[in-house]
């Protein structure tokens, strides 16, 4: 028999990975207490991501959560060689986290906040209406109903909540690329100290942590834990393994051997695991068509996929995450200015797009061929300018594409505010800066804070570190007050 919980609960996230749970602590600090649907029983440990880079790491240091940020002084687009170091202006941050470790930071802050997560819990279904959306859901002691205001799909590239929803996920799927990657031992391998290189006996010396390419496929390498390393290869063309075929370390062998043109030597790994062995036939680049029906919402994965060349996607899921949840408080507490809600999908679908532009792009940039190869010589030589690897950089951190503000041209205006301090952006509420400490502006829900070294006379941040509006306090600033935060200004002598 189904058992119905009466009492209605705000907001229920289905899905507790890193984008569920970060949505979590976002929505507490905001003052929503949601229910966090997991069907795991305990949190995976499964090898992942290693590492966020983009704008979400200055976001998370300032929550609290991180150290201080430096800009990364080199990356790799399309693997190719991205030198950063002493370019100014360089916007690219990097955080190395394993994503096990960040998903047990935002649990624990999520909690402390007062989520409820519930493991071992799966949405089966539901059904919305006027009021709000109940669900099936499938727990330990059976099944039951759940009764929501909002529900948000977190529930990853095959979402239950996307389908049922009717949202589309329109984009293509690239059926000839095939990437497989393991932990493995390299016989004689020795990692020099304090370098990115490893020289193997016989075989020569390796660059760690970036992708290379041949004329025959793509791989990588990265110390995954003491004697361990992570190995990808990547292949365009010829036999692909049925989606039911193991995944053997023998097999990655032979591919990184074609790929290479030399035969390196791989071991099964030492330690306690888990260790990573996982082949990936096809790549799939999609995003949905709204990212809202009604009192349903999609955000991560649920709402777009795409190549994991130049790791964008923790960057691009945490910050749906953290775009939404602000926005669904103010609805709940019934101040949200009209049309509040349906700037989520204004302002986060263009920013999937764009990366699932460029991440199509650099998995282009890492195929083998003449024509190719060609493609990649004139990219050196854009490369070498500075103007352009400070664009490069910036497409990367996703700080390219401000949001829109209608009737704000000022430089800042939709723009992310890197340098706001842990207090008191850690709380999650609009801030208005104030460079002069004279500020007569107020507004109920908007905190006000003196900050010498603003970057302009004032600027108005959302809770989600975007510059709603910035620069000399008139009739704008009141107007921009009241469009992103309701009623409620206040004109002091």
């Amino acid at each position: 028999m189904t058992r119905q919980e009466l009492t209605t609960v705000d907001v229920v996230v289905a899905g507790g990975g890193p984008n569920g749970l970060m949505l979590a602590c976002e929505l507490g600090l905001a003052g929503v207490r949601p229910v966090v649907l997991e069907r795991l029983p305990v949190r995976s440990d499964q090898p992942k991501a290693n590492g966020i880079i983009g704008q979400v790491v200055g976001l998370l240091h300032q929550r609290g959560l991180t150290t201080a940020p430096a800009p990364v002084p080199a990356f790799v687009f399309g693997a190719m060689p991205l030198h950063l170091a002493g370019l100014d202006g360089n916007p690219l941050r990097a955080l190395g986290v394993r994503q096990p470790e960040l998903e047990e930071l935002f649990e624990r802050r999520a909690v402390e906040l007062d989520a409820e997560i519930r493991r071992g819990h799966e949405l089966t279904g539901f059904e919305q209406d006027g009021e709000g959306v109940t669900l099936s859901v499938s727990g330990p002691e059976g099944p039951y109903e759940l009764r929501t205001r909002y529900l948000v799909g977190c529930d990853g590239a095959h979402s239950l909540v996307r389908k049922r929803s009717g949202i589309g996920f329109p984009g293509v799927r690239a059926a000839d690329v095939v990437s497989r990657t393991a932990h493995v031992t390299v016989p004689g391998a020795v990692v020099s100290p304090g370098t990115v290189e490893m020289d193997v006996p016989g075989h020569g010396t390796f660059v760690l942590y970036t992708w290379h390419r041949t004329e025959r496929g793509a791989y990588a390498m990265l110390p995954a834990g003491p004697g361990v390393l992570s190995v990808t290869s990547m292949e365009w063309g010829g036999e692909i393994p049925g989606d039911d075929e193991p995944m053997t370390i023998g097999e990655l062998r032979a591919s990184l051997a074609r790929v290479l043109g030399a035969d390196l030597p791989l071991g099964p790994p030492t330690g306690e695991g888990p260790h990573l062995l996982r082949r990936l036939n096809g790549r799939e680049t999609r995003v949905a068509d709204r990212y809202r029906a009604g009192r349903v919402f999609v955000a991560g994965d649920a709402a777009h996929v795409h190549s994991a060349m130049g790791a964008p996607g923790l960057n691009l899921g945490l910050q749906d995450a953290a775009n939404l949840a602000w926005k669904l408080a103010a609805e709940l507490q019934g101040w949200a200015p009209a049309g509040l809600l349906d700037t989520y999908d204004a302002e986060r679908r263009p920013a999937a797009e764009r990366v699932a532009m460029h991440s199509s792009a650099q998995l282009a940039l890492a195929a083998p061929g003449p024509d190719v190869t060609a493609l990649r010589e004139l990219f050196a030589e854009l490369l070498g300018d500075d103007a352009n690897r400070r664009r490069f950089a910036a497409l990367l951190a996703g700080s390219d594409l401000p949001y829109p503000t209608p009737g704000d041209g000022h430089p800042l205006a939709g723009r992310f505010l890197a340098d706001l301090p842990p207090e008191p952006a850690s709380r999650a509420r609009p801030l208005l800066l104030d460079r002069t400490g004279e500020l007569r502006v107020r507004h109920e829900r908007v905190e006000t804070v003196t900050v010498p070294s603003c970057p302009a006379e004032a600027v108005l941040v959302r809770p989600d570190g975007y510059v709603a509006w910035a620069g000399t306090p008139d009739e704008t600033l009141t107007r921009a007050l009241e469009t992103w935060f309701g009623k409620g200004v206040e004109m002091t002598a």
